[in-house]
C-alpha cells in the first residue's frame, strides 16, 4: 500500500512538473467582426478545393440591395455564383452576400476557429471567406502610460525576431515564394535580417497575387513558433513551419497560402 501511494505521489509530481513546464498558449487575436462596423474592408472569397477566388471590397455605403460591394469583372467568371450578388448584409451576428431582392446567395457562419467564414451554395460547393483588412482587425489604440516605466516595461515585451538559420527556429531572412493551391511562385516576398522586434517585408516585382497586393505586408517577426506578417495599417497574417523552409497560413482556410523560401540573403 505505501509502495503503490509512493508511486501515485511520483507521478502526480511529474505530471505537475511537465504542466507547469509547458509553453503558453499564444495568445487568440479576434479577426472577424462581432458587428456591422467591423465589416468593411477586403475580403478573400475561395472555393474550397480548388484554385478559384476572388479579392471582394464590402463598403459601409448603402446601395439598392444592402451594403454596396465591389470586385474585379473577371470575378464572375472565377466565381460564377457572383453573377447574381448585389449587396451584402450583417443580421444577428451572420454575414450573407444577397441578390437585388435580399435573397442570400451565400449565407456564412463562423467556423470553429473564430478565424474565417463557411458557407455552402444550393449545388453543395463550399466558399470560404478570410479578412484580409476590415476594419475588425485593426489593433487598438495604444494606451497612454507612464513615461517613467512604460519604455522599460515595453522593451521587456518585445520578442526579437528570430533570424534562424535554415532548420533553426526562426524563418530567417531571404525571398520567399507564394503557393496557392496549383498556382506556384505567384509573388515573392523579401524578408530583410532581424535588427530588432520586427523587420521590413518587400514584395518583389511582378507579383500577380491580388490578395497579397492588396494586404501589403511592411513588416514580418517571429515569436512562440509563428511567423507574423504585418500589414501597413496594422492587419496580421500568421504562419506556421512545415519543413524545408516552408511556411503555411495558420489556420489554413481558403485558398492556400504557403510560403516557400528560394533564396537566402
Amino acid at each position: 500500500m505505501k509502495r503503490a501511494l509512493a508511486v501515485l505521489l511520483l507521478v502526480s509530481g511529474t505530471g505537475a512538473r511537465a504542466q507547469e513546464a509547458a509553453p503558453p498558449a499564444p495568445p487568440f487575436v479576434p479577426s472577424l467582426p462581432e458587428t456591422i462596423a467591423g465589416v468593411p474592408g477586403t475580403w478573400d472569397l475561395s472555393r474550397d478545393g480548388s484554385t478559384r477566388r476572388c479579392v471582394m471590397t464590402l463598403t459601409g455605403e448603402s446601395g439598392e440591395a444592402g451594403r454596396r460591394v465591389f470586385f474585379p469583372a473577371g470575378c464572375r467568371k472565377a466565381l460564377p455564383i457572383l453573377g447574381t450578388v448585389a449587396g451584402w448584409l450583417f443580421t444577428d451576428g451572420a454575414m450573407r452576400l444577397v441578390d437585388r431582392n435580399l435573397r442570400p446567395v451565400l449565407l456564412f457562419a463562423r467556423r470553429p476557429d473564430q478565424r474565417s467564414l463557411l458557407a455552402h451554395a444550393e449545388s453543395g460547393e463550399a466558399y470560404s471567406l478570410v479578412p484580409l483588412q476590415i476594419q475588425a482587425m485593426r489593433p487598438p489604440e495604444p494606451a497612454v502610460a507612464e513615461p517613467s516605466r512604460a519604455g522599460a516595461r515595453a522593451g521587456e515585451a518585445e520578442t526579437p525576431v528570430g533570424p534562424g538559420p535554415e532548420g533553426g527556429q526562426g524563418p530567417g531572412p531571404g525571398v520567399y515564394a507564394l503557393d496557392r493551391y496549383q498556382d506556384q511562385d505567384v509573388c515573392r516576398l523579401s524578408l530583410a535580417p532581424a535588427e530588432g522586434a520586427s523587420a521590413p517585408v518587400h514584395i518583389l516585382e511582378g507579383c500577380r497575387d491580388s490578395g497579397v497586393a492588396i494586404f501589403d505586408p511592411v513588416t514580418w517577426r517571429y515569436a512562440s513558433g509563428r511567423l507574423t506578417l504585418v500589414a501597413k495599417r496594422g492587419h496580421v497574417v500568421n504562419l506556421v513551419p512545415t519543413g524545408d523552409g516552408r511556411w503555411r497560413r495558420d489556420p489554413e482556410t481558403g485558398t492556400t497560402f504557403l510560403l516557400r523560401k528560394v533564396e537566402a540573403p
